[in-house]
């Protein structure tokens, strides 16, 4: 099946209340991990490289893995990237195969965030590539995203719509609480979205694709495993995960997720290893890491976005 843009996905995800999961990809094993949970469970998907993967991977293989597993699995499957920091990175991803670009212009005055963002828009919807951008500011660390809790801000509803309407874009990524990383909140700090902005963005432009980046929960048996087999992760608390079914039956159609897939994987591989010291095949550890990975989408397509057999 070839790779699809997210407008039909987003479509169908806004009219049944549900959320397509959005999981990012920097190598074969995540890739196959994410893919063959959609599989089993007739799930679309999108997989998503930021450019920190595509400064690892090279997108040309990320490409060419995405393809082979859209192949593979037959499920709706668009390939987005992730926090494009520019015109420049967009248009390379829309030339080299890519269904799906964001430009990042969250940092930004908001009249720049537009003529960047519309720009964008302009040459990626030539190529039937469908465009998310951003307004508000998250807090926490992805790749080359680094905000400071200081930094960060809310979504202003009246400049959603504004914005949406004088970019073309397809889906909004919006701050209603939500932070990127595995430190989302801290101990003793009652976690909170802020649904009554996103209820109003929903007001003022029905029917739009609403995106919520940084939404692991940070799942504690991951955490809990790490720290048992060497690792660090003192206080890690994430978002609860009714909280993001509730933003999913909203206007929410895009969930993003990466800091679970990094913790299941690294979970599983660190178990591993220390249970086998004298294993050295890579196809050993990688492969507990990729049937952990399976493990992580099948719940959050179960129990976060919902999207079972919706494909």
């Amino acid at each position: 099946m070839a790779l699809v843009n997210t407008k039909e996905m987003f479509k169908k995800a806004y009219s049944e209340g549900y959320a397509i999961g959005a999981f990012n990809v920097n190598n074969m094993e995540i890739v196959q991990g994410i893919t063959q949970a959609c599989k089993k469970l007739n799930s679309p998907v999108i997989l998503q490289a930021s450019a920190g993967a595509r400064k690892y991977a090279q997108g040309v293989y990320l490409v060419k893995l995405v393809e082979a597993a859209s192949s593979l699995t037959e499920v709706p499957m668009a390939l987005h990237l992730d926090h494009g920091p520019d015109f420049e990175t967009c248009k390379d991803c829309v030339d080299s195969g890519f269904t799906s670009v964001m430009i990042d212009g969250s940092s930004l005055p908001f009249e720049e965030n537009i003529e960047q963002t519309k720009k964008v828009v302009d040459y990626a919807h030539k190529y039937n590539v469908t465009v998310e951008a951003e307004l508000g500011r998250l807090a926490g660390v992805e790749d080359d995203v680094d905000v400071s809790a200081e930094d960060a801000f809310y979504t202003d509803p009246a400049e959603a719509e504004e914005f949406v309407k004088k970019t073309g874009i397809d889906s909004l990524a919006i701050a209603i609480g939500t932070s990127h990383g595995a430190y989302k909140f801290k101990p003793g700090q009652k976690p909170q979205l802020r649904f009554d902005i996103l209820e109003e963005i929903s007001k003022r432009l029905p029917g739009f694709p609403i995106v919520l980046h940084g939404a692991s929960s940070v799942i504690p048996e991951y955490v809990e495993i790490v720290n048992n087999f060497g690792g660090n992760l003192p206080n890690a608390i994430g978002i609860p995960e009714d909280m993001l079914r509730k933003a999913a039956g909203m206007a929410v159609c895009k969930i993003n997720i990466d800091s679970d897939l990094r913790l299941g994987l690294t979970a599983m591989v660190r178990k591993f290893l220390a249970e086998n010291p004298s294993n050295f095949d890579p196809r050993g550890y990688l492969g507990a890491g990729r049937e952990a990975l399976e493990d992580v989408v099948d719940h959050k397509i179960k129990k976060v976005l919902g999207c079972e057999n919706k494909a």
